[in-house]
């Protein structure tokens, strides 16, 4: 089923947001960040950054990940998880992806507004994040398949996410 190009403007008539947002939580790999910017850069996404990065922003792995399309990324960074929470839109649902997540991506319904929120690539997230979203949602995969790369479940679900919500960028 196709979304009409106008569900955006139709969506802001309605007084409800249709901005999705990326948030990395306490990210250790620069170079899946860079991509994760690239990513939301050519998307039009914002990205909320939770530290601690395991990494300096000025890290030249994640400036050749990001390349150029860094500059074109509006970026939020939150000096911790509890400040995220306090700093983020409360009207936006927390929509966590996890190799435990119980609801797999393709029988999800994405709303305009909802925030992916990414775990660090080492550890993921702990229980009081886990607690904090609205949903947590799976990438199923192959039998025998631990899990993805993290910026190619951000890739993924996001772009499930904008083609549901009808908000991929119209060229």
């Amino acid at each position: 089923m196709r979304v009409p190009i106008m569900a955006r403007h139709h969506a802001q008539a309605r007084g409800e947001r249709t901005d999705l947002r990326l948030a990395l939580f306490e990210p250790d790999i620069p170079q899946n960040t860079g991509a994760l910017l690239r990513l939301a850069a050519c998307l039009a996404v914002e990205v909320d950054l939770i530290e601690p990065l395991g990494f300096l922003l000025d890290d030249r792995r994640l400036r050749r990940a990001a390349l150029d399309y860094a500059a074109r990324v509006r970026v939020r960074r939150h000096a911790s998880w509890r400040a995220f929470l306090a700093e983020r839109d409360p009207g936006s649902r927390l929509i966590l992806l996890t190799t435990q997540g119980t609801v797999p991506l393709h029988r999800f319904a994405f709303a305009a507004g909802d925030t992916l929120l990414l775990g660090r690539e080492s550890a993921g997230v702990p229980d009081v994040v886990h607690d904090a979203a609205f949903a947590r949602v799976v990438i199923p995969l192959a039998e025998g398949a631990r899990s993805l790369n993290v910026a190619l479940v951000g890739a993924i679900a996001l772009a499930e996410a904008l083609r549901q919500t009808g908000h991929f960028p119209q060229r």
